[in-house]
């Protein structure tokens, strides 16, 4: 597998002057996800580009929040497609799946920055869950605590200045797991697949936090996990509070600077404490 950084020489120029150094930039890699059924052949699902790294996680993220698995009980098997082609062996994974499942292939490669292109209508996202628990209330001092130990967390990020991250802390502010990825969504279906491969999800009572902006689609992945608060340092859109109510979620944005907006769900924080 290709590390998540790559070096490179780059030309710095600063006024006048132009150096020539090393630099490092996030791997931005083709991961092709496969779905194989018991007793059938694995039907290519879709194309992402993808930092390398927690691969199966990412896989199986991907899986559960697109529908094609309801939970880690589906779950049979998830592996490289090993066969003896070098490094690009690890740009397939295969998910073995424990019953027949309906597989529509993306018939594109899903780009780093957005998990709705080749969806034709609104209504083929639409993933019917059910509202999310009533989870914790939590005080909003914590809150603004969370920006700066997410940061503190991001290796990558912190080499390349480029990666986006999704994290999941518990009700008093501990960050419990962190994934990176150059793809926001990537992030938030690595850090949902780690959670499915441990079977540990619904995430009831816990914390999302994701660098970037929200969208719909950010909002529907937290729900089919079961987080009932979701905070980003950046804004989420229309669509996304407009989600977010239906699943009666918490949604937190601007969360940066010792400040954040509530845009649904605030009787779930103590904007006094």
């Amino acid at each position: 597998m290709n590390s998540p950084v790559t070096a490179v020489r780059v030309h710095a120029v600063e006024g006048e002057r132009a150096l020539e150094r090393p630099d490092r930039l996030v791997t931005e890699e083709p991961m092709e996800i496969r779905v194989q059924a018991p007793g059938a052949e694995a039907v290519p699902l879709a194309v992402t580009m993808r930092t390398p790294g927690s691969d199966f996680e990412l896989a199986v993220g991907f899986c559960l929040t697109e529908g094609v698995i309801d939970g880690p009980q589906d779950l049979a098997s998830v592996a490289y497609c090993l066969s003896g082609q070098g490094p690009q062996e690890y740009n397939v994974v295969t998910v073995g799946v424990r019953r027949p499942v309906e597989v529509r292939a993306r018939n594109f490669v899903a780009n780093a920055s957005c998990g709705l292109c080749g969806k034709t209508t609104l209504d083929d996202v639409a993933v019917r869950c059910d509202p999310v628990a009533a989870g914790p209330r939590v005080a909003g001092s914590i809150l603004t605590a969370l920006p700066d130990r997410l940061r503190a967390r991001q290796a990558a990020f912190a080499a390349t200045g480029g990666l986006h991250a999704a994290a999941r802390f518990d009700s008093d502010g501990e960050l419990l797991a962190i994934r990176e990825d150059v793809g926001r969504h990537n992030a938030l279906d690595k850090l949902i697949g780690h959670a499915a491969l441990d079977g540990a999800l619904p995430r009831r009572d816990e914390i999302l936090l994701v660098s970037g902006r929200i969208s719909f689609e950010i909002v529907q992945k937290a729900a089919i996990a079961g987080f009932p608060i979701l905070c980003a340092v950046s804004a989420p859109s229309s669509l996304a509070v407009e989600a977010a109510n239906r699943f009666e979620q918490t949604v937190v944005g601007f969360l940066r600077d010792g400040r954040f907006n509530v845009y649904s769900g605030a009787d779930r924080i103590d904007m006094s404490a």
